[in-house]
């Protein structure tokens, strides 16, 4: 049984070259490959943290997708994202 979530994306684009856009394709595949269909995905720009835990990082760009999948998507994401250096972390919440 499939259910809904919502996962929110905060990226480190330090010493990142390329277009955020790119990161954002390899999110969607990411999802995908956990056997999740997308339904919308939403880019919400470039944010400063309320307190930054490392001052050479104060802001990140966040981006929000929301899925339908599998009961364990989330720990899959998780296990594939876990060595991204440019995915500094993720919350999934459940609707």
């Amino acid at each position: 049984m499939n259910k809904k979530y919502q996962t929110t994306f905060i990226l480190d684009t330090r010493g990142y070259n390329e277009p955020v856009e790119t990161l954002v394709e390899k999110l969607k595949g990411v999802i995908e490959s956990a056997g999740c269909q997308i339904e919308a995905c939403e880019n919400l720009g470039q944010k400063t943290f309320a307190r930054a835990t490392d001052r050479n990082f104060p802001a990140g760009i966040y981006v929000k997708f929301d899925y339908e999948g599998p009961a364990n998507s989330a720990s899959i994401i998780r296990e594939k994202l876990r060595l991204d250096r440019t995915v500094d972390r993720f919350i999934v919440i459940a609707k």
